[in-house]
C-alpha cells in the first residue's frame, strides 16, 4: 500500500513531491505542496519513499513538510556531479539502480532524499544517462558527443531564429537598413525557400523564422527578397535553380584578354578582304558570327558565306573551352543574355566586326542565272566586313535600284527553298515572338514575320552553308555533329482552318531531331545530310564541328574521334535541355506578366485539341498553346476560331486562366 508514502512524479517537466492520501490500486490520490489533490496513474509515479507522513495529520503541517522535503531534495540534487558519476561507470556497459548511484555520489549511508536527488539530477541532465525499466544506463562516449553537438546546434538554431526574425520584422517595418551581408544566413534561407519551397533543406526552420516575423505565407519569401533588393521583382528563378552560370572566372577573363590582344596571322588563309562583305542581323546583335558577300560576275553569281573562325582562336582543353562546353550555348532572354564566351571576347575578336580583319571559314558558291549550283569550296580566309546591316534596313531598301544584289540573292534563295520543298522539306515557319521589357519593366509583345526578303536570304544561305559543310565532311569521312530527322509520321495539308492550325498539328507529327556522328537525311530540311556550323560563337556543337573541318582543310590531325564526340554530345545535350527549359518558361513568364494587367481582355484563339476536361487552344497573338477548362454544355471543335477571355494571369505562380467568350447570341440563348 502506498498510503502515507512520498510519491514523486513529473508535471510539465518538473518533479512534484506529493503525499499519497489514498491508494486506489491503478490510481493514487495525492496531495501536492500547493494544496492540490490529484489522481495519478500508478505508471506515472517515478519514486515512492520508504518513509512517509501521516496523511491524517494537520493539512498545514503536511504541506509545510512537503515543501521542506522538496527544497531539501533540490539542494541535494545540486550537489550531484553527473559527469563525474558517468566517468566512474561509463565503461562498465551495465545498468544501475537508483540507490547504487546515490551511494556512489553521497556515500554508503543514503536515504530517500539522496535517491530522489540522484533521480532528479540524471533526469534533468539527460546527457550522460538514460532511464530504462526503472534503472539508469550510462550513454556511450560517442552518444554523449552527439548529444552535445545536437544541443549546440539547437542553441545556434534558436539564436538564429531570434536574430533573423527580429531583423526581418525591423527591416520590413523600415526601422533599419537591410545590411544584407550581416544577415547572410537569413537571406540565404529565404533564397532556398523561394527557389525550392517545401523541397528546401531547411524549410521547417525557414517557416518558423517567418512565423516569428509574423509572416504566415512561405510564398512571401520571393517578395521579401525583392523588397530587400536581393532580387529583382522579375528574378529568373529557373536560372538559379538549375545553377546556370552567368559570370566568368578571372582565369577565363584573362584568357579572353590574351586572345583579344593576339595578332592576326594570315598564314594559310585566302585573302578575301576585297569582297564587299556585309552582315544582316537584328538591331541589338553584338555577336556577329556570320557574314555574306554577293558578287554578280559575267552572267553568274558568287555567294560568299563567311563564318567566324572561332576554332583558330579558342584552343581545346583551355579554361575558356571547358566553360563553353559546360554552357553549351548562349542564352538570349528579354533583358538578359548569358553568353557562351565572355562578352569582351565574343563582341570583339571572335565577332565579324565592321572594318576589322577577321579569320573566317568561308564558303564560296557559284550559281548560274537559273540558280543551278556550279561548284563550291570551303576556304580558311581573312575577311573584312564593310557594312553591318539590319533586317529592317535591307527590307526597306529592297526595291531600290541599288539593291540589285539583294534582289538577285532573294530570287536565288526562293529557288533553293523550292528545291528543298520538292525534296520533301516542310516549311513550317511562323512569325517569331518578340518580347521586350523597358527600363520601367513594361512588357511589349509582337510577332515578327520570318518571310521578309532579308530574313529569307539569311536563313536559306545559312541552311546552304550547313548542308554543304555536312556534305563536305561526309565525303571526307570527317566525324562531326550531324543533325538528322526521320520522315514525319504523317504529312498533313493546309485545310479551311488555316496555316497556323496546320503548322501546330504538323509539328506534332514530326520526330525529334537527333545528333549523330554519321550523315543521315534530315526530312524537315529536305536534305540528305545536315549539320550546324554557322554559329560557333553561340553554339558549342558548331565550334567542335568547325575544329574538325578546319583541321582537315589545314591537313592537321583531327582533334576529335567519334568516341570523344559522343562524350561531348552527352555532356552538352544535358545543359542544352536546361537552357531550353529556361527559355520556354521565361517566355511564358513574360506573356503572363503582359496579361497580368489585362484581366478581362479578349484574345483570338484556335481550338487545337479537345480532351475530356480541357480544350487546348492556340493564342494566335502569341503563337503558344494554353489549356482552358471545358464548360458544361460548351462544344467546340478542333480548328474552330474563337475568342477567349483572360480570367487570371499570375507569372509568379505560373497561372494563366482563360474562359470561352460567348457571343451575344449565345448569351441571350
Amino acid at each position: 500500500m502506498s498510503r502515507g508514502k512520498i510519491i514523486e512524479y513529473i508535471e510539465q517537466g518538473k518533479f512534484v513531491c506529493s503525499l499519497c492520501i489514498q491508494d486506489k490500486g491503478a490510481k493514487l490520490h495525492l496531495l501536492t505542496p500547493l494544496n492540490r489533490e490529484v489522481n495519478l496513474s500508478l505508471k506515472r509515479a517515478i519514486l515512492a519513499s520508504a518513509s512517509g507522513i501521516d496523511p491524517d495529520g494537520a493539512r498545514e503541517e503536511i504541506l509545510s513538510r512537503l515543501k521542506n522535503l522538496d527544497s531539501l531534495r533540490e539542494r541535494l540534487r545540486e550537489q550531484v556531479n553527473v559527469r563525474e558519476l558517468w566517468e566512474l561507470i561509463k565503461d562498465e556497459n551495465e545498468s544501475y539502480n537508483y540507490k547504487y548511484l546515490a551511494q556512489l555520489s553521497f556515500g554508503e549511508e543514503v536515504n530517500d532524499d539522496h535517491v530522489s536527488a540522484i533521480v532528479r539530477a540524471l533526469f534533468y541532465d539527460k546527457l550522460y544517462f538514460k532511464m530504462k525499466d526503472g534503472r539508469f544506463e550510462p550513454n556511450s562516449g560517442e552518444k554523449v558527443e552527439n548529444i552535445i553537438r545536437q544541443r549546440d546546434e539547437e542553441a545556434l538554431r534558436e539564436e538564429g531564429l531570434v536574430k533573423g526574425s527580429r531583423w526581418l520584422k525591423a527591416v520590413l517595418r523600415g526601422d533599419v537598413k537591410p545590411e544584407i551581408e550581416n544577415n547572410r544566413e537569413t537571406v540565404d534561407l529565404l533564397i532556398n525557400m523561394a527557389l525550392y519551397d517545401r523541397e528546401a533543406p531547411d524549410f521547417e526552420y525557414g517557416r518558423e523564422l517567418l512565423l516569428r516575423a509574423e509572416i504566415a505565407d512561405t510564398a512571401e519569401a520571393r517578395n521579401i527578397l525583392a523588397s530587400l533588393g536581393v532580387w529583382d521583382k522579375d528574378e529568373n528563378l529557373d536560372i538559379l535553380r538549375l545553377g546556370i552560370k552567368e559570370e566568368f572566372t578571372n582565369e577565363q577573363i584573362e584568357e579572353a584578354e590574351r586572345i583579344n590582344r593576339a595578332p592576326n596571322s594570315p598564314e594559310g588563309r585566302e585573302d578575301l578582304r576585297d569582297l564587299n562583305i556585309f552582315t544582316i542581323d537584328g538591331p541589338l546583335t553584338m555577336d556577329f558570327d556570320d557574314a555574306l558577300s554577293i558578287d554578280l560576275l559575267n552572267g553568274h553569281m558568287q555567294v560568299g558565306i563567311h563564318i567566324a573562325d572561332v576554332a583558330s582562336l579558342v584552343d581545346m582543353d583551355t579554361p575558356l573551352d571547358a566553360e563553353a562546353m559546360n554552357r553549351g550555348s548562349s542564352l538570349y532572354l528579354p533583358r538578359r543574355q548569358i553568353p557562351m564566351f565572355p562578352p569582351d571576347l565574343s563582341h570583339n575578336r571572335l565577332s565579324l566586326v565592321k572594318d576589322c580583319d577577321r579569320h573566317a571559314l568561308s564558303l564560296l558558291v557559284d550559281f548560274d542565272e537559273s540558280g543551278t549550283m556550279l561548284g563550291y569550296r570551303f576556304v580558311p580566309s581573312i575577311i573584312r566586313v564593310r557594312e553591318q546591316l539590319t533586317y529592317d534596313y535591307v527590307n526597306d531598301i529592297f526595291n531600290d535600284t541599288n539593291a540589285l544584289r539583294f534582289q538577285r540573292a532573294c530570287r536565288l534563295c526562293e529557288k533553293l527553298r523550292l528545291k528543298r520543298v520538292e525534296q520533301g522539306a516542310m516549311t513550317l515557319s511562323l512569325p517569331e515572338l518578340a518580347i521586350s521589357v523597358d527600363e520601367d519593366s513594361r512588357v511589349s509583345v509582337s510577332l515578327v514575320s520570318q518571310d521578309s526578303p532579308s530574313r529569307m536570304i539569311v536563313a536559306e544561305l545559312m541552311i546552304l552553308y550547313n548542308w554543304l559543310a555536312a556534305r563536305f565532311c561526309g565525303d571526307n569521312n570527317i566525324p562531326i555533329f550531324y543533325r538528322a530527322q526521320k520522315e514525319a509520321s504523317e504529312k498533313l495539308s493546309i485545310d479551311e482552318n488555316g496555316y497556323i492550325y496546320y503548322v501546330f498539328r504538323q509539328r506534332k507529327k514530326l520526330y525529334p531531331l537527333k545528333i549523330s556522328m554519321e550523315p543521315s537525311p534530315h526530312s524537315g530540311m529536305g536534305l540528305e545530310a545536315y549539320s550546324h556550323l554557322s554559329s560557333p560563337i553561340r553554339r558549342y556543337f558548331d565550334l567542335v564541328s568547325q575544329r574538325q573541318m578546319t583541321s582537315f582543310i589545314f591537313n592537321r590531325a583531327l582533334p576529335y574521334n567519334k568516341e570523344a564526340l559522343k562524350k561531348i554530345r552527352l555532356q552538352v545535350q544535358a545543359g542544352l535541355k536546361d537552357l531550353n527549359t529556361v527559355k520556354r518558361k521565361r517566355t511564358m513568364y513574360w506573356i503572363q506578366r503582359y496579361l497580368q494587367d489585362r484581366t478581362g481582355a479578349e484574345l483570338p484563339a484556335i481550338v487545337l485539341e479537345v480532351m475530356k476536361s480541357i480544350y487546348r487552344v492556340i493564342l494566335t497573338d502569341f503563337l503558344l498553346t494554353v489549356d482552358m477548362k471545358r464548360e458544361t454544355g460548351l462544344k467546340l471543335r478542333p480548328g474552330e476560331n474563337i475568342l477567349v477571355k483572360v480570367v487570371k494571369s499570375d507569372p509568379i505562380k505560373d497561372v494563366l486562366t482563360l474562359e470561352y467568350r460567348r457571343s451575344e447570341k449565345e448569351t441571350s440563348c
